[in-house]
């Protein structure tokens, strides 16, 4: 499926030491509702927001043209994309699962069925899939330019689609919209530093987790017994989970500490036991979400997310454009009070992290998953085995996860783990006072994440998660 009613978030790195955050994150409509009881989950409710992807990608374009005064013509890097929407392409499994497990739903989204349910039924797998609205759309920005995203004909249409459907976002919001090109966190690590998307995306939360880690564990140093490693690793996450509630947008609340103090994350470690679970009552959600990690001969790397936030976004497409319109406004607290309280001209919370590691020696690892707020969690487990452990990244995206807390499947505040970590592991957790849930091996609700490891002699090893259907390759 392609949409572009989403965002971007991107970590950009060389050879020659740019390290860059760009963050194509939609901010509320100038219009948006004041203090209100309720944010819905799906449509126009939830299409509180403007889409940053397209303008991320102007920011992307423009920073290739300056630090590598190199980019592709705009028609060919959406040549493909057009092509596929036009001619069509073979519905997945992933797409089929989602179409039927939200079949109860989708019928009262605004212009959902027509687009994606043809004929009233769900497609079967293999079954060509056309988005021939969406192939006009993409033409039209190979034309006009990506900036008639904001200001040009598609905005207009846009705009007019927006209204109809019951959004508060104008063509005005449209224009202001921007990618912002920002500097990222970091993190050392034993003999890696590890570089994350700041404020208000929550990569301070990834950051942090591996920091509690280290702190309770040593640097790169971890249990080696599986249930003690997954314990620490879960105990890790409610710490740092506990202080992503104040992050935001630093244009409306202060910043400074997403990533607290070595005084702090000292604190914050101490409060972690080896031995006995903390309760927790935190609900977490699920996400749409695409990993993109590129790298070149020449050491220019590039890690990035898309996303409509959840399955779907708000099930809205836009007017005959096309486009499927995310549900990023569903982010915000209602309570003007809360650091992510909604108000005109905010950016929301945002749960995209994609992120890179150098060692020392160079080497460069890129990685990133979708699973909104699982995000974090499968990024701990991925980047014990890369770092701690130096696994292959085929192994690294194999090995059994887990998922704390609620998602859209299932209500209870359970920690759950893939089956395939053994039953002795998991007794072994519930001992400790986890309350375990079983996962399928190899569950989506673990993430679907993505890896890139450029070597100190220039080869790279990448690999895709067997958890989804994306795809690692090497043009050489």
């Amino acid at each position: 499926m392609l949409t572009l009613g989403g965002d971007g978030v991107w970590m950009v790195s060389d050879a020659d030491g740019l390290r860059l955050s760009v963050l194509g994150i939609g901010q509320a409509a100038a219009a948006v509702p004041c203090n209100p009881t309720s944010i819905p989950q799906r449509g126009a409710g939830a299409m509180l927001t403007t889409a940053g992807l397209v303008p991320s990608w102007e920011a992307l374009l423009e920073l290739s043209n300056d630090a590598w005064q190199k980019s592709m013509p705009l028609g060919d890097l959406l040549a493909k994309a057009q092509a596929l929407a036009a001619n069509g392409y073979p519905i997945s499994a992933s797409q089929r699962f989602w179409l039927d497990y939200r079949r109860g739903d989708i019928h009262d989204w605004h212009g959902f069925a027509q687009a994606f349910l043809p004929e009233g039924l769900t497609p079967k797998v293999g079954t060509q899939f056309r988005q021939t609205n969406l192939a006009r759309m993409l033409s039209v920005l190979a034309n006009e330019g990506l900036e008639s995203f904001r200001t040009g004909s598609i905005a207009a249409e846009l705009a007019l689609g927006l209204a109809a459907a019951g959004s508060p976002i104008t063509g005005s919001d449209l224009a202001a919209t921007s990618a912002r090109i920002e500097t990222p966190l970091s993190l050392r690590s034993g003999d890696w530093t590890l570089f994350a998307p700041p404020p208000p995306t929550q990569g301070a939360t990834t950051l942090l987790i591996r920091a509690l880690l280290d702190q309770v564990c040593g640097a790169n140093r971890r249990p080696a017994n599986p249930a003690s490693r997954f314990h620490v690793q879960v105990e890790a996450v409610k710490q740092a989970f506990l202080h992503r509630a104040g992050l935001a947008d630093p244009d409306f609340t202060d910043q400074s500490d997403a990533l607290p103090s070595a005084r702090h994350i000292a604190g914050m470690a101490r409060r972690i036991s080896r031995i006995q679970a903390l309760h927790w009552p935190d609900q977490l959600e699920t996400a749409d979400t695409v990993f993109l990690a590129v790298a070149d001969a020449k050491g220019r790397c590039v890690s990035g997310l898309q996303s409509t936030y959840f399955d779907w976004g708000s099930g809205v497409l836009v007017g005959n454009t096309g486009i499927l319109w995310h549900n990023r406004g569903a982010a915000f607290a209602c309570d003007e009070s809360n650091p992510n309280g909604l108000a005109p001209g905010k950016r929301p919370f945002h749960t995209l992290n994609p992120g890179f590691a150098i060692r020392d020696d160079g080497e460069i690892i890129l990685y990133g998953t979708q699973g909104a707020d699982g995000q974090p969690q499968t990024l701990t487990v991925i980047l014990d085995r890369l770092l701690a452990d130096s696994a292959d990244v085929s192994d690294a995206l194999r090995s059994p996860r887990f998922l704390l807390g609620r998602t859209f499947s299932d209500s209870q505040d359970t920690l759950k783990i893939e089956i395939d970590s053994g039953e002795s592991v998991q007794n072994i957790l519930k001992d400790m006072g986890h309350e375990v849930a079983p996962l399928p091996v190899l569950s989506p609700l673990a993430g679907q994440a993505g890896a890139v490891r450029i070597h100190r002699d220039h080869s790279k090893s990448l690999a895709h998660d067997p958890r989804g259907e994306g795809n690692a390759g090497s043009t050489g």
